[in-house]
């Protein structure tokens, strides 16, 4: 619901407050006094498309501001939350949402949703929750087939409902089991053919039987048996020299330690600082001798046949060289598409026994997505002969007595999403015409009472919380004009109804009546918006019939119309 619309320097009007609220809001006012830009403001608001030429002419740009109640939780409020704005939440579990948009002359804009900038998309996508718009060009509710289809299956009352959201999860089912067996089925030449590679590959990779970091290992062994004879003569001389094994009188580090530790040693006695030097030459002496022990297994581990275990090495080598060419870069990766491809091949090799259970999945699903869709087209013609009843009964109270309306449901050859339905909304004006597609088959005037009739119907089963009709008594008046006054008291009971109308009979039966008043200045019109109560809305009632707000015969009649609307209100409820 729309509590209330600012509007700043949009077209004709400088700047107006509109109190919304709930209830039947009558918008009144003279020609060119800014109505139509009322209705523009909503638009935008709305996330239509917004147009730099409406902008106040010498003004930078136009703003309007709307402020909505709305659920504090449900679709509209988590809408609002992705674009990153807020509402306002309420004590009663209501919340309020702040909606905005501005143009500048130069035909930037702005939308606001919830304090936050947000693209205008996001107001379209609220506006479509919030507000059904009915105007002589733009009847939004019911222009396509599909949104006729859907607002029959509103219409058609819980059974339906539940029948079509049955059918939507089986048809779901049955499309995406039946791509998938498509695609088996279609790719079963390749998965064959890719299991057998895959097959060949990981035989090859598992007879190698590669072990993680078996590559870095062989690598170092080779480099060792590469230089083997350089090893054993470096070890060797390197032997000799800490503790010679020849004959020789060649002195080795050991002999020289021992020759310096006896020489102090004798010393020491001498001199007390002496001894720590020699128990670290004794120290010495025992890690060189350490030294020369280890030298000496090293040269008793090197292998005599070297050359046979490089070769051996090498070989090895290149048959883990070869992997990693095929399946690497790495070793570790060889082993990785082992691991991966061994849980593809138990998936391809599966493949008939998948095709073979979806085949038969698939054939489930399609008996009953079709036993459903039968259900489902018996249901909506019986929706549809109703709805067409009751909405034609409501043209005969709008001035088309010998209007008829009706809802047709077509088979269609294959199903869809929504059934194998095709509903289409037709209108027969007049006796010997032919019924034909809502839009097509009537003037403006009649579609906007048509659209007035179908919300009326639509209002118990399908509520939209503001409905704004612009315009939707052109061409009528009189006992007619009266009851498209009453009806819309009727669908303002259970939803916000806002009417711009020229019609006293019309606004009469507001509970909120708004005038748009317009002052000359100069070259430039001012419009604003007054809310009327008492003596004020029965002049304005009065100026509508007659065009004099100041006879005292108009005002009575306006008195005496609007006692009547209210009787009439009383009588209805």
């Amino acid at each position: 619901m729309i509590e209330e619309i600012s509007i700043r320097d949009l077209g004709v009007i400088g700047e107006a407050r509109l109190p919304l609220g709930p209830g039947f809001t009558a918008l009144t006012g003279e020609t060119g006094a800014g109505k139509t830009m009322i209705v523009t403001a909503l638009g935008l608001l709305l996330g239509e498309r917004a147009d730099s030429s409406a902008v106040r002419s010498g003004r930078p740009q136009a703003s309007v501001e709307g402020s909505w109640r709305v659920p504090d939780t449900g679709p509209v409020a988590d809408r609002v939350a992705e674009a990153g704005g807020e509402v306002e939440p309420l004590p009663d579990g209501t919340a309020v949402l702040l909606l905005g948009r501005t143009i500048s002359s130069e035909g930037r804009g702005r939308a606001i949703v919830g304090g936050r900038t947000a693209p205008v998309g996001v107001l379209a996508e609220l506006g479509e929750r919030l507000v059904a718009v009915h105007g002589q060009s733009d009847q939004v509710r019911l222009r396509s087939s599909t949104a006729q289809r859907e607002a029959l299956d509103r219409f058609g009352g819980p059974e339906l409902a539940g029948l079509v959201t049955e059918y939507e999860t089986v048809y779901r089912r049955w499309q995406s089991r039946q791509s998938e067996l498509d695609t088996l089925v279609e790719s079963r030449e390749r998965r064959l053919a890719e299991a057998d590679s895959l097959r060949a590959a990981l035989a090859e990779i598992e007879a190698a039987d590669p072990q993680r970091g078996e590559d870095t290992e062989l690598a170092e062994r080779a480099e060792r048996l590469s230089n083997l004879e350089d090893l054993r003569l470096a070890a060797a001389q390197a032997q000799e020299l800490l503790s010679s094994q020849s004959l020789d009188d060649v002195p080795d580090v050991t002999a020289q330690l021992e020759s310096a530790r006896r020489s102090l040693d004798r010393a020491s006695a001498h001199d007390p600082e002496l001894g720590p030097i020699v128990e670290a030459i004794t120290a010495a002496s025992f890690a060189v001798a350490e030294i020369s022990s280890s030298l000496a297994s090293y040269l008793g581990g090197l292998d005599t046949d070297g050359a046979r275990e490089l070769e051996g090495v090498q070989d090895r080598r290149a048959e883990l060289g070869t992997l990693i060419r095929k399946y690497g870069p790495t070793l570790d990766d060889v082993l990785d598409f082992l691991d991966r491809g061994s849980t593809r091949l138990l998936e391809l090799d599966t493949d008939s026994d998948r095709i073979e259970a979806l085949t038969g999945e698939v054939q489930q699903d399609a008996k009953a997505a079709h036993e459903l869709a039968a259900r489902l087209s018996a249901l909506r013609r019986t929706a549809a002969a109703e709805l067409g009843r009751r909405v034609t009964a409501e043209l005969a109270a709008l001035a088309m007595p010998n209007a008829r309306l009706t809802v047709e449901v077509m088979e269609r050859s294959e199903l869809s999403a929504s059934g194998n339905d095709s509903v289409s909304i037709l209108l027969q004006p007049h006796s010997g015409s032919d019924p034909r597609p809502i839009g097509r088959g009537a003037s403006g005037g009649e579609l906007s009472r048509v659209m007035l009739a179908i919300e009326v119907v639509l209002a118990g089963s399908d509520p939209v919380p503001t409905f704004i009709f612009d315009e939707v008594d052109a061409g009528v008046g009189g006992a007619s004009a009266t009851e498209i006054g009453r009806r819309l008291a009727r669908l303002a009971e259970t939803a916000q109804v806002i009417v711009v109308t020229h019609l006293a009979q019309v606004a009469a039966f507001a509970t909120n009546h708004l005038r748009v008043v317009k002052d000359a200045e100069g070259a430039v019109t001012e419009s604003s918006v007054q809310q009327l109560t008492g003596e004020a809305r029965v002049a304005e009632i009065a100026r509508l019939l007659s065009g004099l707000p100041d006879s005292e015969s108009g005002l009575a009649h306006a008195r005496e119309l609007l006692d009547a609307a209210r009787s009439a209100v009383k009588v209805g409820r």
